[in-house]
């Protein structure tokens, strides 16, 4: 199966709420979704990529990524979909977005000359995970946002909608009025439906373990990134304090992840494929953190229909009993393509070879050729 064009959409998709955390907020998520087209007649295939730099990314501007993406891109035509996947190499530094849609594409192509999911694919390319397809559908939690902005309609309907896990950022407000906001939202709750809360670094040592101490009798599955300035240290000694599973995720790269799986000083790990820089250093990441006795946690960073479903197919692939951070379609006004459907609070992976996902009516692509690279 060779590799007979490369064409990207540029995009632009609202949201419908601002999605506001303690580092900050966006409105918007904006990127590029790349199609690599292969055969031709009845043996024709296209395989997609989405790259949605993370907004917080200094380094890797959409413009920046798309010339990433082009010079890539240009260099693989008329090779072998195995070949090319050889060719890109290790994940970069600098543009992880990009190489994840290169690769993203190239595996969705792959998977569909092997007649499998992307998942099963994905499964059959590692050493020492089972054989046999992957399953069809995954837990994930309910993605509501701020605490500070929630209402209890959103609360109501998270939980009428089968959703056991329920995620909300906290540490935008002063500490007090957050744990407040969590006793009124703990009252809504039925019985069986947690918490999960991400603080993205916004308290100090003591700050944490006096909100750890307070909530201590609440229903809080995981407590993601509480620490402004973490050291394994600190985080060891936070997880010792509490039952609660304490999560690492921006501050993994600064720690360094290394010494993070060689000392796994908290119970999980948050891997989003963007920062990774592709699905297959995602998942081997996984497998080590695995060996290191850290469960892992699949996150989407609000990416469109396509990047949602490519970190589906991972965590499928992972195969924990854990509610994965995939449910944030909704907060787009608009998206590339239909996202994977929800129901009782489970994603159902598209029934379809490959990755399964087919952009929406508008998608407009242009050859990579068109593209000027940035100088």
């Amino acid at each position: 199966m060779k590799i007979s064009k490369a064409a990207l959409h540029p995009y632009r998709l609202p949201l419908r709420s601002s999605w506001l955390t303690a580092a900050g907020g966006f409105g918007e998520r904006e990127g590029w979704l790349l199609r690599l087209d292969s055969g031709c007649g009845a043996r024709a295939a296209s395989g997609y990529g989405d790259c949605a730099p993370l907004p917080e990314s200094a380094a890797e501007t959409p413009a920046a990524a798309a010339s990433w993406l082009c010079a890539q891109a240009r260099r693989l035509i008329g090779m072998q979909v195995d070949d090319a996947l050889q060719a890109i190499g290790p994940a970069p530094g600098d543009a992880p977005a990009a190489r994840l849609a290169l690769e993203t594409a190239l595996l969705d192509l792959a998977a569909q000359a092997a007649e499998s999911s992307l998942a099963t694919y994905l499964r059959a390319k590692q050493k020492d995970v089972p054989a046999g397809p992957a399953p069809a559908a995954l837990a994930v939690n309910a993605a509501l946002g701020s605490i500070d902005r929630l209402a209890d309609e959103s609360v109501d309907s998270a939980c009428r909608a089968g959703f056991r896990i329920l995620k909300l950022k906290v540490g935008v407000a002063p500490i007090d009025h957050d744990i407040e906001q969590l006793r009124r939202i703990v009252a809504l709750l039925p019985p069986g439906v947690q918490l999960r809360l991400d603080a993205n670094r916004a308290w100090s040592g003591a700050a944490a373990e006096y909100f750890l101490r307070r909530c201590a009798d609440l229903p809080i599955e995981m407590l993601e990134e509480p620490l402004a300035e973490p050291t394994l240290e600190q985080l060891r000694s936070l997880q010792g304090q509490t039952t609660i599973a304490i999560a690492i995720d921006e501050s993994a790269e600064r720690l360094d992840t290394l010494r993070i799986l060689q000392d796994a000083p908290v119970r999980r790990l948050v891997i989003k494929p963007t920062r990774c820089g592709g699905l297959l250093a995602a998942f081997l990441l996984a497998q080590r953190a695995l060996a290191a006795g850290l469960d892992c946690v699949v996150t989407s960073s609000v990416e469109s229909a396509c990047g949602v479903t490519a970190a589906a197919h991972l965590a499928t692939a992972i195969g924990n009993q854990l509610a994965h951070g995939l449910a944030t379609s909704e907060w787009l006004a608009a998206d590339t393509g239909a996202p994977p459907t929800i129901v009782d609070g489970r994603l159902l992976l598209p029934h379809a070879a490959g990755l399964g996902f087919m952009p929406g009516k508008g998608i407009a692509f242009s050859p990579i050729a068109d593209w000027p690279l940035e100088e």
